[in-house]
């Protein structure tokens, strides 16, 4: 019994690796094929069919422009009209005779080369092959003629992977220097188009009220995030090396001092000091000295406690997440972002400006 082989589902598909691409069709991923190596009946055939091709193209091109309005202006500017004329009643009918028996040549070889596809089971179904190779099958009618010019593009390309270099290094490397020139010269234009209709929908204030307030309401947690380590790694340290060193040293002796201070003078206690004879003035000083350790102390205590770690942590999550829940309708707020946004806006439109295809380091010249 026949075994009947079934359509795979959609993920049972896989992007096809280089060596499973058939040779003769457009490349559709972006990357360079594996070396192909070279098969001289595949070569002439090849060169053949480019040469038919080329040949084909020229009468299809030439015909279309001796028979136009302008070629006959032209001739009658130049005083061969009546060549011009001649052509058109007599040799255009040879010629459209001729592009006629190419068209079923192309025909004839298209289906051929199906027919062969399908003995050597190069595709999945047999009828995949006109939809893979779907610029020679519209090129095979005559109003689409101009689509075999994509069939030749193939052939160069695969003859060029196998060292064959139909058309000059050089010509390719011009071609592909004003591609890129064409290229970014229209990118540019799209992209300044778009920056200004951008500035022109930021300088209306319900426009920019809204862009601002959605954009900081979508990142809230984000923004607390990020200001919550800038927090950690740059203020922590500072507060910590300053309260816990010298700063904290100073506070310390500086109450200390304080303390001692207002127990000297406090009258009340020299008054009942003064009543215990002999040793009043040295309990007074005693007491004084007492009293500024006392102080240093409990001060070195508190900045211990208030700039440890736990601490200092606890409090920068407090002022991450106070920032992080700020009013966006503050005018000086939506007047902050709209200036950088603006500014950032003419810095990108300044480099797009810059026509990179001038510089040789970023594309090389021809």
């Amino acid at each position: 019994m026949t075994k009947i082989r079934q359509t795979p589902s959609l993920q049972d598909l896989k992007t096809p690796k280089q060596n499973e691409i058939p040779d003769d069709v457009i490349p559709l991923f972006n990357q360079d094929k594996e070396t192909i190596s070279p098969n001289k009946t595949k070569i002439v055939y090849d060169i053949i069919m480019l040469l038919l091709l080329v040949l084909d193209l020229l009468l299809i091109m030439t015909d279309k422009i001796l028979m136009s309005g302008f070629a006959t202006k032209f001739a009658q500017w130049f005083g061969f009209g009546d060549m011009l004329t001649t052509y058109q009643v007599h040799e255009h009918t040879t010629i459209s005779a001729i592009g006629g028996v190419f068209t079923v040549f192309w025909i004839a070889e298209l289906i051929l080369r199906w027919m062969r596809a399908i003995i050597k089971k190069t595709y999945f179904r047999w009828f995949f092959f006109p939809f893979v190779h779907w610029y020679e099958a519209l090129g095979c009618f005559p109003a689409l003629r101009a689509l075999r010019l994509l069939r030749a593009g193939v052939i160069i390309k695969r003859l060029h992977s196998m060292n064959i270099k139909v058309i000059p290094e050089k010509w390719l490397n011009s071609a592909q220097f004003y591609y890129h020139v064409i290229l970014e010269e229209l990118s540019d234009r799209v992209i300044l188009t778009a920056i200004d209709n951008f500035r022109e929908q930021l300088s209306q204030s319900k426009t920019h009220q809204a862009l601002v307030q959605s954009t900081i309401d979508k990142n809230r947690p984000e923004l607390e995030k990020v200001i919550l380590d800038i927090l950690r790694s740059e203020l922590l340290p500072k507060l910590q090396g300053a309260f816990l060193a010298d700063t904290g040293k100073k506070l310390s002796l500086d109450i200390g001092i304080a303390v001692e201070k207002a127990l000297t003078d406090t009258p009340e206690l020299r008054k009942y000091l003064k009543l215990i004879p002999i040793a009043g003035s040295l309990i007074e000083n005693q007491i004084t000295h007492v009293g500024k350790h006392i102080g240093e102390n409990v001060t070195l205590a508190v900045n211990e406690h208030l700039f440890s770690s736990q601490t200092l942590d606890a409090l920068v999550v407090h002022i991450a997440k106070g920032i992080a829940e700020l009013d966006t309708t503050r005018p000086e707020l939506e007047k902050l972002v709209g200036d950088v946004i603006n500014d950032g806006l003419t810095a990108f439109e300044k480099q797009i400006k810059i026509q990179q295809w001038k510089h040789k380091e970023q594309l090389p010249l021809p």
